[in-house]
């Protein structure tokens, strides 16, 4: 079981400025964000799950 990643992506992701919804699917290993530009931007999302060592695969 991977609930401890799901959480970590959630609550690491909605701590960025100008995000609004996140929500992670361990059944599905998708994530699905919502966020305001030009507070915050894909790249900044992207960048951040590299550095938690969730990479998005595209």
């Amino acid at each position: 079981s991977c609930g401890h990643c799901v959480r970590t992506i959630e609550n690491e992701v909605s701590d960025l400025e100008g995000v609004k919804v996140v929500s992670a699917s361990q059944d599905t290993k998708m994530v699905t964000v919502e966020w305001e530009e030009p507070a915050q931007s894909w790249e900044g999302i992207k960048a951040l799950l590299e550095e938690i060592n969730y990479p998005p695969e595209n």
